[in-house]
């Protein structure tokens, strides 16, 4: 298997890519447009319209569509996020789990000395305590929400912002991720990006963008990575 050497950073996307928390999502997503008297959502609509944060799923939950219907009115538009808001706060989460091996190889690298970091495109207020429901909290450094920045994914700038903190070069971090805006953001960072391929990435392959390695389990990723070497 491929291997990278000399990565002294890894940066991890949290939905689809440590946390499969479609189940939650779209139980809000659904409860909202039910408050609403708008069409249902399902599970399998969510998963293809994550990825982009809370108020892009929001209009494609108000659109059924990935495609966020240009004339949708903003205040319903909002009325409809924080409804979300409110219902995915109020559901505790309880429906998502930390996806096979994920534990285990977080633990390995915090063992191993190497630092870590959560960039996300989920509001920022949710991450702190799916990281502590998880007891995942303590491995990073650093934890990014889509809005903690005014810019998200896949724009680099949070990647960007990482590397002017910790002094890295771009070939020293890793990004981990399950969706196109993970490689997206990686490459504009020209850093290392692996996709997995369990994950939410539209309905579409994630090699169809080109990671450098693509990977169908989390506990494979301690075999791509050569620690300050």
């Amino acid at each position: 298997m491929k291997a990278f050497k000399g990565i002294n950073f890894i940066v991890f996307d949290l939905d689809g890519t440590l946390l499969d928390s479609v189940p939650d999502l779209a139980e809000a997503a659904d409860k909202t447009m039910q408050a609403l008297g708008r069409p249902r959502v399902t599970v399998e609509q969510v998963t293809t319209w994550i990825g982009n944060g809370a108020d892009i799923l929001i209009g494609r939950a108000l659109s059924q569509s990935i495609e966020v219907d240009p004339e949708l009115d903003p205040t319903l538009h909002q009325q409809a996020r924080q409804l979300f808001d409110r219902f995915y706060e109020e559901g505790g989460h309880q429906k998502s789990a930390l996806y096979d091996g994920v534990k285990e190889t977080l633990a390995a690298f915090h063992q191993a000395g190497i630092p870590m970091a959560i960039v996300t495109n989920k509001p920022a207020q949710f991450v702190p305590h799916l990281l502590e429901q998880h007891e995942i909290a303590d491995y990073f450094v650093d934890v990014i929400g889509g809005d903690t920045f005014p810019l998200k994914k896949p724009d680099p700038y949070a990647l960007h912002w990482l590397m002017e903190k910790h002094q890295l070069a771009a070939s020293e971090m890793l990004m981990v991720g399950d969706s196109r805006n993970d490689i997206l953001a990686a490459k504009a960072a020209t850093c290392y990006v692996v996709g997995l391929t369990y994950g939410y990435n539209y309905g579409q392959p994630i090699s169809a963008s080109e990671p450098d390695i693509v990977l169908d389990h989390f506990s494979l990723l301690a075999e791509t990575v050569k620690l300050g070497s």
